[in-house]
């Protein structure tokens, strides 16, 4: 189990779970929420890290938003830098999967000081890829239509609790490459429920305007990029521009992965996890 603690910052009480021994890393996900059973993707660094799993404003127990605007990725960044100062790190690395990928640039390029290495798979650096005919969110996708009445479900306040789980598993599927193989991921009991209000303002307020590829030159740390070669969610394309526009980093494709290379690719993400541990300036120089 991983071990809560809450941490008084600047910018409000925060709810945090910790494990792991090492470098200190800040994981979190810009809309899910932790709890003590911690989080697939963050399991994959307590062996090497010392871990901080952070609840973002409005998740768990951490502290209620003022504002709306606190929800964006730039407050939550301002939120990640109140939270390091705190805990008292001059340095620390950042992991994210997904729009937690995408709250690590945003984080990277703000704060470019305050992080050693960066880590970031299944992400985006544009809003361009609500566009591309391969990923499920594309109106061009042949996906769309099943995500939408899956979205309905998940967000009708009519929805039983088991409509609401059957409709979570069927977007997991289509995020995933071996479906047959779902309860075999998933067997271990874990958090990362979904923030309704998080994730709605990042869909309807950051998302229109997010676009940080030309941005990314800023952040000269280390860095590594993941994708899997068959993201339904994030194409592989958009995790090669970020890797393009990161001058110090190597890009990870996992060949038998949709969206969750640390389920589907679990020993080869856990090599690409040890890889990062020793990422130092002059890795990639």
């Amino acid at each position: 189990m991983w071990e809560r603690m809450f941490i008084s910052t600047s910018r409000g009480r925060f709810e945090i779970f910790t494990q792991g021994k090492g470098e200190p890393v800040c994981i979190t996900h810009l809309y899910s929420e932790f709890n003590e059973l911690g989080y697939y993707f963050a399991d994959a660094f307590v062996d090497q890290f010392k871990v901080y799993l952070i609840n973002l404003k409005e998740a768990g127990n951490s502290c209620k938003a003022g504002i709306d605007e606190e929800l964006s990725m730039k407050e939550s960044s301002k939120d990640l830098e109140a939270i390091r100062d705190a805990l008292n790190h001059d340095k620390w690395c950042f992991a994210g999967h997904s729009t937690g990928g995408m709250l690590g640039l945003i984080y990277a390029t703000m704060f470019p000081k305050s992080l050693t290495k960066l880590l970031v798979g299944g992400a985006t650096a544009t809003n361009k890829y609500m566009e591309h005919k391969g990923s499920m969110y594309s109106p061009c996708s042949p996906l769309n239509k099943k995500l939408k009445k899956i979205f309905a479900v998940l967000k009708s306040p009519d929805s039983t609790i088991e409509e609401r789980r059957e409709a979570n598993r069927q977007w997991t599927n289509m995020s995933l490459y071996n479906i047959e193989r779902t309860d075999e991921y998933f067997k271990k009991p874990s958090s990362g429920k979904v923030v309704q209000k998080r994730l709605d303002y990042y869909s309807f307020n950051d998302l229109l305007n997010y676009d940080i590829q030309h941005e990314l030159y800023q952040v000269t740390i280390p860095a590594i990029v993941y994708c899997g070669r068959y993201d339904a969610q994030c194409p592989l394309v958009f995790s090669e521009e970020i890797k393009a526009g990161l001058k110090s980093s190597k890009l990870y494709i996992f060949e038998k992965s949709n969206h969750f290379p640390y389920l589907e690719e679990k020993q080869k993400f856990l090599q690409m996890v040890s890889d990062y541990e020793g990422l130092t300036t002059k890795t990639y120089s």
